[in-house]
């Protein structure tokens, strides 16, 4: 690299610093033991100083930091001192801009599946949430099955049948998953290669996801959550505002916790004049809107459709991706380039496209932002369970309807090559009846009841670039039989529907035959690398 002056500190300044940069001597280093609101607030003075960043911290940050107890990463910052040179820099730089510069990592656990939707509405977080592909539901909790009791409907008439038909739900859930899990080992042989655990693992897994549609929307789920205070911020905001009770009880025990941690990221959030208001705004919008549209739509029946229709492309989209390609390389304007490209001929636009995507040695080699310069928008009418996967896609537009019964829902193949479509059935009968029956009055409750199996509608905007990954990653072997169904549909539609082939083709590690047990190698590949560890 280029010459870099290092800065000089004397020893006192240096022992101060050490705690909290990872070096003193390099351009870049990390911050280290510092309250995530500190962090945020000193960046947003350095964005207005001359000063280093280690010299600006020993200025105007150190004694402060100092004073209120912040030496090592377990302190708990809620020091006075602290609070006012937090509340000073916000007031001076402006709290949205410093709120983006401070994270935290928050569990959020016993969740029902319709709340874990709320938490991964927001672009700008980071969620990982816990699988129904690797853990058996039929694990109590307490006693009791893990599905989420609202107390509304238990101190109801409908309380005790809620709960009856739950445990009954789940009684059924475990019965199917032993009978699969038989069913599977009985027909799928072990592999000489394969050790017991990995072939144990692999056939496991088959038969959970069978069973997965049984399942209702209550089950619970632990979600890992890391943002900003400002998309923390933002999802308070809106989880404040939702119809569903979990997710505005939730919502006050996620900003107790948070402002232990970032607390002047989130006044805001509860301030009657400020966050009340911004809640009011977004559950006043909601409900007026949808009482108009039930206005104006609710007499319509739904037509039947096929799983997946693409709705909306740009014909010239792929002149554009490669008009988009040139433009950095290029001194034209974007109109011209366009115009030139549009008279290019099939072998010209193809080999640039070929260059540009060039050899792609596995699904994580992408082509670059060109990719982004078309679009496609899909209408789905799928099962719940691989809406849950679908939706944790945050490059994307995504909305979908509210979870009920009346799209039918869907019969995996296993459950009736194994025999057990019968409990299949009754489960998806109990969940309908419990769905019908509290409807009326908790018409957002209501969706607990409904089995991941019953079919939800959703629509999905994505542009190319988001295409390749979420398609490839969402076709590959180890994927769920019921998205690499909606995944490989998709892919067809984009080539022959929208005419994309070129964009389609460039889909390279897009995989179409389904292998007899999705997790087989990747079980293969966890056991090579623990044996190498």
């Amino acid at each position: 690299m280029g010459l870099y002056i290092p800065e000089s500190f004397t020893e006192a300044e240096a022992a101060v610093l050490s705690r909290h940069f990872t070096n003193l001597e390099g351009p870049v280093f990390a911050l280290v033991n510092l309250p995530e609101v500190v962090k945020g607030a000193l960046f947003a003075r350095y964005s207005r100083s001359p000063k280093s960043l280690r010299r600006l911290f020993l200025d105007e940050f150190a004694d402060d930091v100092a004073a209120a107890g912040h030496g090592s990463p377990d302190t708990l910052h809620t020091a006075d001192n602290a609070e006012r040179l937090y509340d000073k820099v916000f007031l001076e730089y402006g709290d949205d801009s410093v709120a983006q510069l401070g994270g935290v990592h928050l569990a959020c656990e016993q969740a029902s599946n319709l709340l874990t939707k709320i938490l991964e509405w927001g672009r700008l977080a980071s969620y990982l949430e816990q699988s129904t592909r690797y853990i058996n539901y039929d694990a109590r909790l307490g006693g009791r099955y893990r599905f989420y009791r609202d107390e509304e409907i238990l101190a109801s008439p409908y309380g005790t049948r809620y709960v009856g038909d739950m445990d009954r739900i789940f009684d059924v859930y475990s019965e199917l998953v032993e009978q699969l899990t038989n069913h599977v080992r009985h027909t799928v042989k072990k592999s000489i290669s394969d050790s017991d655990f990995v072939y144990r693992q692999a056939t496991r897994a088959k038969a959970l996801d069978a069973a997965r549609g049984v399942l209702s929307a209550a089950a619970l789920s632990n979600v890992g959550v890391y943002a900003s205070g400002q998309a923390y911020e933002a999802m308070l905001l809106r989880m404040r505002a939702h119809p569903l009770p979990e997710a505005r009880e939730y919502a006050d025990l996620m900003l107790t916790e948070l402002r232990k941690v970032i607390p002047s990221f989130l006044k805001r959030v509860d301030l009657p004049d400020r966050g009340g208001r911004w809640s009011a705004y977004l559950a006043d919008n909601h409900d007026r809107t949808a009482m108009l549209v039930d206005d104006l739509l609710g007499a319509e029946e739904p037509q039947h459709v096929p799983e997946v229709q693409l709705v909306e492309f740009d014909p010239d989209g792929e002149d554009k991706v490669v008009a988009a390609i040139c433009f950095a390389h290029s001194h034209l304007s974007e109109r011209q380039i366009m115009k030139r490209v549009t008279a290019m001929s099939t072998e010209e636009k193809a080999s640039l496209l070929a260059a540009y995507v060039g050899t792609r040695e596995n699904r994580r080699h992408k082509p670059g932002r060109a990719f982004e310069r078309t679009y496609y928008r899909f209408d789905v009418l799928g099962d719940y369970g691989a809406f849950r996967d679908l939706q944790r896609h945050r490059l994307l537009t995504i909305e979908w309807q509210r979870l009920s019964v009346e799209h039918g829902y869907v019969i995996p193949e296993l459950v009736s090559e194994s025999g057990g479509e019968s409990k299949f059935v009754e489960a998806m009968e109990r969940s309908a009846s419990l769905h019908d029956l509290l409807r009326p009055e908790y018409p957002w409750q209501a969706s607990y009841a409904v089995s991941m199996a019953y079919r939800l509608r959703y629509v999905m905007q994505f542009n190319a670039r988001e295409a390749m990954h979420m398609l490839e990653l969402r076709s590959s072997p180890q994927g769920h039989p019921s998205y690499r169904r909606v995944a490989l549909e998709m892919h067809r539609l984009i080539a022959e529907q929208a005419g994309h082939r070129a964009l389609a083709a460039a889909m390279t590690h897009i995989t179409t035959t389904a292998p007899e047990l999705e997790r087989l190698e990747s079980e293969r590949r966890a056991e090579n690398r623990r044996q190498d560890v």
